[in-house]
C-alpha cells in the first residue's frame, strides 16, 4: 500500500514538473494569447452591438435577429479561441478534422431536423405568412389559422378546432396559399338552375340575397356568371367579397338563403331523375 502511494506521488510530481517546465517555456506565448483573447472579445462585443443596432433599424423579426446575433457571437468566439490555442502551440489541425467529421456525422443523423430548422429561419425572415393568417399548404392540403411559428414546426388550427403540426422544411419547400394575407376573402357560391328558368329573374334574386349577407363588402364588385351547361341544368356562380373572418359563415349563409329565395320565387334547382317504364302484356306502362 505504501509503495503504491509513493509511486502515485512520484507520478504526480513528474507530471507537475513537466507541466511547470512547459508553462515556463510557453509563458510568453500564453501572455500574448491572453492579451489576444481579451482584445478580440472586446472587439466581438462591439461587433455584436453594431449588428444589434442594424437589426433594430431593419424590419427583421426580433427572434430571427436574436438567433443570428447569437450564432455570429458563438462563431467569432470559437475562431478566436482556436487562434489563441494555436498561438500557445496546440496542434489544432487534428482537432478541426475531428470536429468536421463529427459535424458531418451529426448532420446526416439530424438531416430532417436541420431541414426543419433552416425552413423555420426562412419563414421568419421571408414572412410568407404570420400568426393569425389562414393558409392552405398545397402538398398535404392542410389548411387552418396559423397559431404559432416555431423553429422546427408551424401549428395550424382548423375550423373544427383541431391542431395541425407541419414541419417547417415541408412548408418552405412547397407552395402555399395565404388566404387572409390581404384581410379580405372572395366567397365563391356555385349553384344550378333548370334550363326553363328565367335567367334575368335568377340573377336578380341571387344579387338581392347577396346584399343581405352579413359581412358583404358593398364597395367590392359582385360577379354573376354561367360556368357551364350541365347535363341536368345550368351551372352558375356568384362571387362577392367579405372580411376574411366572416367568409366561412358568409358562404353557408348564402347557400341557405339562395335555396329559400329560389323556393319563394318558383326557381327550380335541377337534380337527376330516373324514369322507369314497365312493359306488361305487350303494353308499356310508366
Amino acid at each position: 500500500m505504501i509503495g503504491e502511494m509513493i509511486m502515485t506521488m512520484d507520478m504526480i510530481n513528474n507530471y507537475g514538473r513537466k507541466f511547470l517546465d512547459w508553462f515556463m517555456s510557453k509563458l510568453g506565448s500564453i501572455a500574448i494569447a491572453l492579451i489576444f483573447l481579451a482584445v478580440c472579445f472586446k472587439v466581438i462585443k462591439i461587433i455584436v452591438k453594431l449588428l444589434r443596432k442594424a437589426f433594430d433599424k431593419s424590419r427583421l423579426d426580433k427572434s430571427v435577429a436574436g438567433f443570428f446575433i447569437s450564432a455570429i457571437r458563438v462563431l467569432l468566439q470559437f475562431l478566436v479561441i482556436l487562434t489563441a490555442a494555436s498561438m500557445v502551440g496546440f496542434q489544432i489541425t487534428s482537432f478541426i478534422t475531428l470536429l468536421g467529421t463529427a459535424g458531418v456525422t451529426i448532420g446526416l443523423a439530424l438531416q430532417g431536423s436541420l431541414s426543419n430548422l433552416a425552413g423555420g429561419v426562412l419563414i421568419l425572415i421571408l414572412k410568407p405568412f404570420k400568426v393569425g393568417d389562414y393558409i392552405v399548404e398545397n402538398s398535404t392540403h392542410c389548411e387552418g389559422v396559423v397559431v404559432s411559428i416555431d423553429i422546427f414546426y408551424t401549428r395550424l388550427r382548423t375550423y373544427d378546432n383541431r391542431t395541425i403540426v407541419i414541419p417547417n422544411g415541408t412548408i418552405s419547400n412547397t407552395s402555399l396559399v395565404n388566404i387572409s394575407g390581404r384581410g379580405t376573402n372572395r366567397v365563391d357560391v356555385k349553384f344550378s338552375v333548370a334550363y326553363e328558368s328565367d335567367l334575368s329573374k335568377v340573377k336578380q334574386v341571387v344579387l338581392d340575397v347577396v346584399d343581405t349577407i352579413d359581412g358583404h363588402m358593398t364597395d367590392k364588385p359582385v360577379e354573376f356568371f354561367i360556368e357551364e351547361f350541365g347535363e341536368s341544368g345550368i351551372e352558375m356562380y356568384v362571387r362577392f367579397f367579405t372580411p376574411f373572418e366572416k367568409s366561412y359563415d358568409a358562404k353557408r349563409e348564402a347557400l341557405w338563403k339562395i335555396k329559400e329565395a329560389f323556393d319563394a320565387n318558383g326557381i327550380e334547382i335541377p337534380y337527376n331523375k330516373l324514369d322507369v317504364n314497365i312493359k306488361s302484356d305487350g303494353q308499356e306502362k310508366a
